[in-house]
């Protein structure tokens, strides 16, 4: 396609003359595994998000999977998440040998029904340990009447903020609402290393410090290990790389938000066949993906395929209809929102450096198509 969803070679270039004295360093120093500019990036990351302590992991994954096991969640523990998410969501419960419990989506937000959440929270009790809220293609949960709802419950809350890095509510940040937060950074996330690379972050010392010694062999000292702990380390030349990313992602968030918003004028006119995202007042939604639904969603993807205009699907099986969750005896009936979504949503090309010309491009095609 030469008009991608996503366009990872042009934001290397825009920051190329930044980003080469920062990897030559590392190159240089040969600290490749826990060099300084780890420490740099967690300090600068978690201030972002306005905590006080992250802990850089291998993955997106393994950050969920950690933070997990770090509050205390394991066999026999039941955690609550969202209907609608990449399978990471659900692996890294598993993972722990707890079971998701799926909740269907807003029918507006995407993200989790909060009040079907509050009756699984009553009728599943004492069995859930947590909460895993996904802040899903970039826009907050209501995360004040979450906590409230978990707080009551006496559960622990997780935020996957893998797709939400810098998005913001009239009360905070994400990342800065839960017990923890896991942040990813592959490649395509809004901050995207050069590889692989995850982030725990917590207002939490003691959970950060839970989370560093799992991540490292249990070790607290080069051969003193506490614990039997996993090997997951977000290495010295993606930090050194997101450090420089992350002076940009501001700016780069502005520019999503500016796009989309334009995407949701220039398209008014068919939103009842073009279905916009919600976009809630006093949310700085930061557009991971632009997510619409389309009742003919691959009639509309073929018609952009074939004017050489890339388009996704996010996700196109929702997680309780997925083969690997058949043990769990699950029926899409339960879920009809997300079931019904699977068919419908459609990621619409939006990067920061995608031009008003080639967005005109996109939005002319879809209204041909449409009418």
């Amino acid at each position: 396609m030469n008009l991608p969803l996503v366009d990872l070679q042009r934001q290397r270039h825009s920051i190329a003359d930044e980003l080469q004295p920062v990897i030559d360093a590392v190159l240089d120093h040969c600290h490749f595994v826990g060099g300084p500019e780890v420490g740099q990036f967690e300090e600068a990351f978690a201030s972002l998000c306005g905590v006080d302590h992250c802990v850089g992991v291998g993955n997106g994954t393994d950050a969920l999977f950690l933070a997990l096991l770090a509050l205390g969640v394991g066999p026999g523990d039941e955690v609550i998440t969202a209907a609608n998410s990449f399978v990471a969501t659900a692996e890294a419960i598993t993972m722990t040998g707890a079971t998701p419990v799926f909740i269907d989506c807003d029918p507006n937000r995407y993200t989790l029904d909060l009040n079907q959440v509050e009756n699984a929270l009553t009728s599943r009790a004492p069995r859930v340990k947590a909460i895993v809220p996904v802040h899903l293609y970039g826009l907050l949960v209501d995360m004040p009447r979450l906590m409230d709802l978990a707080r009551k419950a006496g559960v622990k809350v997780l935020e996957d903020a893998a797709q939400a890095h810098d998005a913001r509510s009239e009360e905070g940040a994400a990342g800065s609402f839960g017990d923890m937060a896991a942040f990813s950074f592959y490649p395509g996330k809004n901050l995207g290393a050069f590889g692989d690379g995850g982030a725990v972050v917590t207002r939490d010392a003691e959970l950060a410090e839970q989370v560093r010694k799992l991540a490292n062999h249990g070790r607290v000292g080069k051969s003193d290990h506490v614990l039997s702990g996993h090997n997951s380390r977000l290495d010295t030349l993606q930090a050194a790389i997101l450090s420089v990313k992350l002076r940009h992602l501001p700016a780069w968030s502005e520019s999503r938000r500016k796009l989309a918003h334009r995407y949701v004028e220039r398209l008014t006119e068919v939103a009842d066949r073009l279905v916009p995202p919600t976009l809630p007042e006093g949310n700085e939604h930061v557009f991971h993906l632009y997510v619409t639904r389309c009742a003919d969603r691959d009639g509309l993807r073929q018609f952009l395929a074939d004017r050489e205009i890339a388009s996704g699907v996010h996700y196109p099986i929702s997680l309780p209809n997925l083969a690997a969750h058949r043990h769990l005896d699950l029926r899409a009936e339960d879920f009809p929102v997300s079931t019904r979504y699977q068919d419908e949503i459609v990621s619409l090309p939006l990067f920061p450096e995608m031009t008003v010309e080639e967005q005109d491009r996109v939005v002319d095609a879809v209204l041909k198509w449409l009418n």
